[in-house]
């Protein structure tokens, strides 16, 4: 999947993440199948064979508007109710999980398709009801033959889709589940951010003596950065410009987000250069009240994270979730350490660095992992075990020994949190051999 960047990735994740665009879209759609097929009606009226008319409803005007009054006033309310269990199941997710997974309930396809179906069913029989008329005095009488039947039709799809939908639900709310489907987010995440196949890597340049900060005008999470438009920036100034920032970070107006400087260190930026940085590269970031994943790889560790210290709160105490969300964040890990993770550098046509970004390196992703399960798990046996099965695993999987110090970083630190935890003796000695073991394999 190619990388999203800048606005167009922040309006498709907005309306991903949202409940009503799918079936604001089927009731327009409805809206105006239920004006153009009556008229279909109307011009093939006696005109179709009988084997076709057999299928078709057959009753007079009065059994159209009771079989359509019927189809709305039901549907109606198994939207009401279906609205009712979708919210119900966000305060569940928000409250046994974490709020910051309900992006990922809100983005389910299986409930804005199942809404869809139940909302365009009601406007489309609503609006074919328009269309009956009883033979009054001297006008003929008109039933939609083939726009009641679909209808009922809509109304049979419907029953099904409600049961589904309540099966649907009750897969959805299930811990493994929602660990599930973050973790492919995540992953989704990581391929959009660190793709396998990256260009060569360049030096870092150093902020030059005459460099400058540039201040946010907003406040809120950093969501995204429109890469493209920052780098044009650094060339059409010609300086070099630093995301401080990393994607998911809060900004604050009034302070400083970037760094840029002047390609020529013998140059010095003028007033008007400073203004025109400070303008467009807040135009070429996007802020938001809550985190997405479309540049934020982090959140997705976080969100998992959340899961894991709710299950290890003394009001909820169930270690085994923990010991769950450990294993996807040893696969997430495994999957980090071929992807280079780390700051990327954007390069000119002369292949010049103009654009350093800030993103998570292997030593966030550690930390961010193993720091509350460690606060909160590693007085449990089970959580302190799978902790140090994650960096045995990592560590496996780093055959190159890129990231041995991070891996010993936190190998040590874990192993002076099981020695200062209270633990059976059998317990403490096999949390701590594998804990040494583990730093011995690492260290230089």
């Amino acid at each position: 999947m190619s990388e999203l960047n800048g606005r167009t990735a922040r309006i498709v994740d907005a309306v991903r993440t949202q409940l009503w665009p799918v079936p604001a879209i089927a009731v327009l759609v409805a809206l105006a199948v239920g004006t153009a097929l009556p008229a279909l009606d109307a011009t093939v009226d006696g005109k179709l064979p009988e084997s076709v008319s057999a299928l078709l409803f057959s009753g007079g005007p009065d059994a159209a508007r009771a079989v359509l009054q019927a189809i709305a006033g039901s549907l109606i309310t198994v939207t009401s109710l279906t609205f009712s269990l979708t919210v119900v199941t966000l305060q569940l997710a928000s409250s046994q999980f974490s709020p910051r997974v309900l992006r990922t309930f809100a983005a389910d396809r299986f409930v804005h398709y199942t809404l869809a179906l139940f909302m365009s069913a009601f406007a489309f029989a609503l609006t074919v009801l328009r269309s009956v008329r009883s033979s009054d005095g001297p006008t003929p009488g008109f039933v939609p033959e083939i726009s009641v039947t679909v209808a009922f039709l809509l109304s049979i799809a419907s029953i099904l889709g409600l049961v589904l939908f309540l099966a649907h639900l009750t897969r959805e709310i299930r811990a493994e589940t929602m660990m599930q489907k973050v973790a492919d987010e995540t992953r989704a995440a990581l391929n959009r951010n660190f793709p396998e196949e990256q260009g060569p890597q360049h030096n870092i340049p150093a902020a030059g003596p005459r460099a400058i900060r540039l201040e946010s005008i907003r406040t809120g999470f950093l969501t995204a950065v429109d890469r493209a438009e920052l780098l044009r920036l650094a060339v059409a100034e010609d300086v070099v410009i630093r995301m401080d920032a990393l994607p998911g970070t809060s900004l604050v107006e009034g302070v400083p987000f970037a760094t840029a400087w002047p390609l020529d260190s013998r140059t010095e930026l003028d007033a008007e250069a400073e203004e025109r940085l400070g303008k467009r590269s807040n135009a070429a970031i996007y802020t938001g009240s809550e985190r997405t994943q479309v540049q934020d790889v982090a959140f997705g560790f976080r969100q998992l994270v959340d899961v894991a210290a709710r299950a290890l709160s003394p009001g909820v105490n169930d270690p085994t979730t923990a010991v769950h969300v450990l294993g996807h964040l040893s696969g997430l890990l495994c999957q980090v350490l071929g992807r280079m993770p780390g700051t990327r550098c954007l390069v000119d046509e002369q292949n010049v660095v103009r654009v350093v970004l800030g993103l998570p390196d292997m030593a966030d992703f550690l930390e961010l992992s193993l720091a509350q399960p460690r606060l909160y798990g590693v007085s449990d046996p089970a959580v302190a075990m799978r902790m140090l099965k994650l960096l045995q695993e990592v560590s496996w999987c780093d055959s190159a020994g890129a990231h041995r110090p991070e891996i010993l970083d936190q190998a040590q630190r874990l192993e002076a949190c099981i020695e200062a935890a209270e633990h059976l003796p059998h317990d403490q000695a096999d949390l701590l051999g594998l804990a040494r073991t583990l730093v011995a394999a690492n260290t230089p």
